[in-house]
């Protein structure tokens, strides 16, 4: 695969991940959030069970004597609480403040690297972060400093979000195994909501299949094909050209939320979306006109 082809493909990604905000919040016309979230992950997880089988024999003897259990586990704890949160919130958010708050997790990775790994981020971190800030602030529409629950709840959703992929590209390369390890996360999703759900969300196959275009369109394509996809791309593209690329989700899910829900942004709006696309594109551009300097390997 060509650098190009990379590029393409995360531009792929990105379109699914903008597109399925708008499907996460139909599919809650029918189903709780966690049981919405349990449901998409076990059908994602069955999407790339194949290729986890696939890949076992095809794994550096190596890393087969590692035990990669723990590492699946942990991981999909923190999807749990990311997905979790991001869709409780979108219950009573917009789809595109949803889209751009949870692109806050960008300037996050950085951070997290910082604190966990030691690794010191470039200078432009920070006003990039402060920026993501007012840009949040101006994009929920408030006047004051208060955001409404579901702003908060996908507010929330970031830091699991971007501690989940300040670990995922490091473990699938450690284990040489990033079908089995995407596999494992989601199965470990599906199955924790799953079990939140079923005692605070009780639901029935009926609910399920009112709601299955949502089911289908977020386990198949954004669950299943989208993250999945994003493993395999980053292997061929710079870590900077990804997160520039991804991070474009923020914009689709403003466009299909205009496009597909009839969504509106004032010019208050608007001015927090610029504010946001700017820090998450100059958190990653910056550093390459300074390249001697040492900045984080998060976004990859």
């Amino acid at each position: 695969m060509t650098r190009l082809q990379a590029d393409l493909l995360l531009t792929l990604v990105a379109i699914i991940w903008g597109s399925a905000f708008v499907f996460q919040a139909q599919g809650m016309a029918a189903l709780g959030p966690m049981a919405f979230t349990g449901v998409r992950f076990l059908l994602g997880a069955l999407v790339v069970l194949p290729l986890a089988l696939w890949e076992q024999p095809r794994r550096r003897p190596e890393s087969r004597t590692k035990s990669m259990g723990p590492a699946v586990v942990i991981l999909g704890m923190l999807m749990t609480v990311g997905a979790g949160f991001q869709q409780i919130g979108i219950q009573t958010t917009t789809v595109t403040n949803a889209g751009f708050l949870t692109a806050l997790y960008v300037p996050l990775v950085p951070l997290l690297a910082a604190i966990w790994l030691k690794e010191s981020p470039h200078w432009s971190v920070w006003p990039c972060a402060l920026a993501c800030v007012a840009g949040a602030f101006l994009l929920s529409g408030a006047h004051t400093l208060s955001f409404n629950a579901g702003d908060l709840w996908v507010l929330a959703s970031t830091l699991p979000w971007a501690a989940h992929v300040l670990w995922v590209g490091r473990l699938a390369n450690r284990f040489d195994a990033p079908f089995s390890v995407a596999c494992g996360q989601f199965a470990v999703v599906g199955v924790l909501s799953l079990g939140y759900a079923l005692v605070a969300e009780p639901f029935t196959w009926t609910q399920v299949l009112q709601v299955w275009p949502a089911v289908a369109f977020t386990g198949l394509l954004s669950v299943g094909m989208a993250f999945t996809a994003q493993v395999v791309a980053q292997r061929h593209a710079q870590a900077s050209d990804a997160a520039i690329i991804l991070s474009s989700e923020t914009l689709f899910a403003a466009l299909f939320g205009y496009w597909l829900l009839g969504e509106r942004l004032n010019l208050q709006g608007l001015l927090g979306c610029g504010l946001i696309l700017g820090a998450l594109l100059a958190v990653q551009l910056l550093p390459l006109l300074h390249p001697s300097l040492k900045r984080s390997g998060a976004a990859a």
